[in-house]
């Protein structure tokens, strides 16, 4: 799965050459529709990664979902928008619960648990709607994982070599603790 199309998430893609990626169909006609003439909104792509993700469409490599999809039992894909136009949160039946992988629905624990956007946004209705949705999609507040808080390292556990964190059981710690 590719949550979007942002170099910070698309840039490993050819690290895995014959994966297949899921991506919403949104965030395809985003990264190489006419909103890329604008600097601003062009800042957070790189031509290099897009076109690795077109690449793999034309190799059949790409499946697309339009809101929700399934991609096996146990893992689903959830379109949210507002940091891009086709964001989606990854959510995923853990040993803890069903834990959703926010990804830049909410960069931080405190832009969901506070509704407060992250700066970078297409749509602010998408952004703060999002953040509804991944706490829908968790069976409680503490399995949503955001995309970039370090705090994450502070609730799970490490395991194996650096920069590993465990999931799948849960935190050890939560904010309210």
């Amino acid at each position: 799965m590719v949550t979007h199309l942002h170099y910070d998430h698309a840039g490993g893609l050819k690290h895995f050459p014959n994966a297949t990626i899921h991506l919403q169909a949104a965030e395809m006609a985003y990264a190489t529709g006419p909103c890329m003439c604008h600097g601003t909104l062009k800042d957070p792509f790189t031509a290099d990664h897009v076109c690795e993700a077109v690449q793999r469409l034309y190799s059949g490599r790409v499946v697309f979902h339009q809101g929700d999809g399934q991609i096996r039992e146990g893992v689903t894909v959830h379109h949210t928008g507002g940091h891009s136009k086709g964001l989606q949160a990854v959510r995923v039946l853990t040993e803890a619960g069903w834990m959703c992988l926010a990804s830049d629905t909410s960069h931080y624990y405190e832009n969901f648990l506070d509704e407060k956007p992250f700066p970078i946004v297409v749509d602010l209705d998408d952004m703060l709607e999002g953040f509804r949705t991944i706490r829908q999609l968790a069976s409680a507040d503490k399995l949503v994982i955001p995309g970039h808080d370090p705090l994450v390292r502070d609730f799970f556990p490490s395991h194996g070599p650096d920069h590993v964190t465990r999931l799948d059981h849960g935190p050890t710690k939560w904010i309210d603790a």
